[in-house]
């Protein structure tokens, strides 16, 4: 399975972007799908991630409230809308699939993940 992540940029604090995660080769939607993130000189976090069915969503605590993740398994793709950004909010984005059946956190729990996109927040 390829993951393309794309809909990323520059944005100013307290802006909006939505970005998108769609796959090739594969159907997702027997998949949990992780958003992750990297800052330059840090680990890779997670962000978000949602189940196959789209009834269980989890968010680290500092994007709660502000980003949302949803799927369209018919277009076979997965969605992550961030609002009121900060530029703390600053990485790489990655999308990745897990074959868990529930959202986890680690990174090490994903077998696929996309090439990144980068969003960067001006203040």
């Amino acid at each position: 399975v390829q993951l393309q992540a794309f809909g990323g940029g520059l944005v100013q604090a307290g802006g909006s972007l939505k970005l998108s995660c769609a796959a090739s080769g594969r159907r997702i939607s027997s998949y949990t799908t992780g958003w992750f993130r990297q800052a330059p000189g840090k680990e890779r976090e997670f962000v978000a991630g949602i189940t196959w069915g789209g009834s269980i969503t989890d968010y680290t605590d500092s994007v709660k409230g502000r980003f949302t993740i949803s799927r369209d398994n018919a277009k076979n793709t997965v969605y992550l809308q961030m609002n009121s950004l900060e530029p703390a909010d600053t990485a790489v984005y990655y999308c990745a699939l897990s074959g868990y059946n529930s959202v986890v956190k680690s990174v090490t729990a994903y077998d696929y993940w996309g090439q990144g996109t980068q969003v960067t927040v001006s203040s």
